[in-house]
């Protein structure tokens, strides 16, 4: 992470609610029809940014504008793909401070997340440029006489990329990198909780020199958000979708990308577990789950939800993490005496009050209560989780943490696959062939050894297994994600036909 830091006297300006227009075939343009939505500030109630709320012609629009400038932006030659990547990429960082003012404004985090949040985002744009000459093939024996088969790699086309709010540089880079560095062409559809942020993603890509509708951004009201998607995936030109989100909404992205024959690339909800055993350095793993557990407010997809701590060490682990977590503290994310920021929405808030007093009525223990206000919540802990409590197999999303006990290391593992999710995970002891060896069993897309479960960069194969998708965005992983596989052969001499 990159140190975005103020001084303790220093606050944060607020900017004034930006105006967001589309961007379609490098122009900025308001909606077909001229509507508009608001994006409320979670911090203070006060209107964040007002965004054109498209239309299902503006959506047309901008897929038409990525389907002409496909033949352009796919010819172009590895070298200046990868050239127009990195200036988009420094010209990113060039632009902290306003991705932090709008994000902050908009989202409710705070300057270290959204400064993070452009730091790996501009990564990001770096390793797909140097991924520009990696879309590469084989040759293939064939049984043919004087036949030379290849298996190649090419461009799909138009990618539609829809991004979540929660990480909101990250996700809408990641959603279209790797499709631009493979040759594509892309229409990214912005959150309706941050479309002055990522609409400020698409600027810095056009500003790099990509080329006219190479880049299209696409804000739309949430009322609008079930005809927009649909036509978004439905359209004859789109090729590819990607999706960051939940995994409700999910299963509603993959059901219509299977009605019209679309591959979809998922990554979804999570339910980290965090195995810490005997043999763990408590120190280590207690500071690694406060981390996992409330960075972002704990809304964060790799989130630590859930932590398996063995008998031998569990009192002396719960002892330490409850310390670490009263010195946490949540407010208005402008002032630097404030760790964590504020959640992103009031039904945010109210969806996990819900989520532990139910815990809480059915025996649950929070040592630290329930302490909600408005949208600011202080980080909190659960003991004696039982299956039968919501917490037990919702994903929270927000600054809370579960604490089980096991006795045995088989029970742990048992325990920690007791999820319908599997994105990150995290095992904790100083025995690493031990450690390994869990981390082998449990069924996640992701497991870190003595690390937290909130861990990306940009060249790792991300993505999850079970109700956390399918698919893996990131380098060279993601490469068969947004080609397409050509056989194509070449007859070298006559060949002999039976007709």
């Amino acid at each position: 992470m990159n140190n975005v830091q103020l001084k303790q006297d220093e606050s944060i300006d607020m900017p004034n609610s930006p105006t967001v227009q589309l961007l379609i075939h490098g122009q900025s343009v308001d909606a077909s029809n001229q509507a508009t939505f608001e994006r409320i500030s979670p911090i203070d109630g006060q209107v964040a940014s007002v965004a054109a709320a498209a239309t299902l012609a503006d959506v047309d629009l901008a897929i038409a504008s990525a389907e002409k400038a496909f033949p352009i932006w796919s010819k172009l030659s590895p070298t200046e793909r990868r050239l127009r990547l990195l200036k988009a990429a420094d010209l990113m960082d060039a632009r902290t401070d306003q991705f932090i003012e709008i994000g902050m404004r908009e989202t409710g985090s705070t300057a270290t997340w959204y400064g993070f949040n452009v730091h790996l985002a501009a990564n990001m744009l770096r390793e797909a440029a140097a991924m520009t000459t990696q879309m590469d093939g084989s040759l293939i024996p064939s049984d043919v006489p004087g036949n030379m088969a290849m298996g190649i790699r090419v461009p799909c086309g138009v990618v539609v990329g829809i991004a979540p709010w929660n990480a909101p540089v990250i996700l809408p880079t990641r959603a279209l990198a790797m499709p631009l560095a493979c040759g594509n062409t892309v229409v990214l559809k912005a959150s309706e909780a941050c479309p002055a942020t990522q609409r400020l993603i698409g600027q810095v890509l056009h500003e790099a020199g990509l080329g006219d509708g190479v880049v299209n951004v696409i804000t739309h009201a949430a009322e609008d958000a079930p005809q927009i998607v649909e036509r978004l995936i439905s359209h004859p030109a789109v090729k590819r979708i990607n999706f960051t989100g939940s995994t409700k909404v999910g299963k509603i992205i993959a059901e219509t990308a299977a009605k019209y024959l679309k591959p979809v690339l998922l990554e979804l909800g999570g339910k980290a577990p965090v195995v810490v055993l005997n043999e763990a350095d408590v120190d280590e793993a207690v500071n690694a789950v406060a981390f996992g557990a409330f960075f972002n407010q704990g809304q964060i997809c790799m989130s630590t939800e859930r932590v398996l701590v063995q008998d031998g060490i569990a009192d002396q682990f719960i002892e330490k993490l409850i310390e670490k977590t009263r010195t946490i503290h949540a407010g208005n994310p402008a002032f630097k005496g404030h760790t964590l920021g504020v959640l992103e929405s009031q039904r945010a808030a109210n969806r996990i009050r819900h989520l532990l007093e139910d815990a809480q009525s059915k025996g649950a223990n929070l040592p630290l209560g329930i302490q909600i206000q408005d949208t600011t919540m202080q980080p909190t802990l659960v003991l004696n989780i039982q299956p039968e409590m919501l917490l037990y197999r919702e994903e929270s999303f927000g600054p809370v943490c579960t604490v089980q006990r096991f006795s045995n290391v088989e029970e742990g593992i048992a325990v920690a696959n007791d999820s319908e999710f599997g994105l990150s995970a995290a095992v904790f002891s100083q025995n690493i062939a031990q450690a390994l060896d869990v981390a082998k069993q449990i069924d996640s897309g992701i497991c870190h050894i003595n690390g937290a479960t909130v861990h990306d960069e940009a060249q790792m194969p991300f993505g999850g297994t079970k109700a956390s998708g399918y698919g893996r965005f990131g380098s060279k992983a993601s490469i068969a994600e947004f080609t397409e596989l050509r056989w194509i052969t070449i007859q070298t001499q006559p060949r002999h036909y039976p007709i």
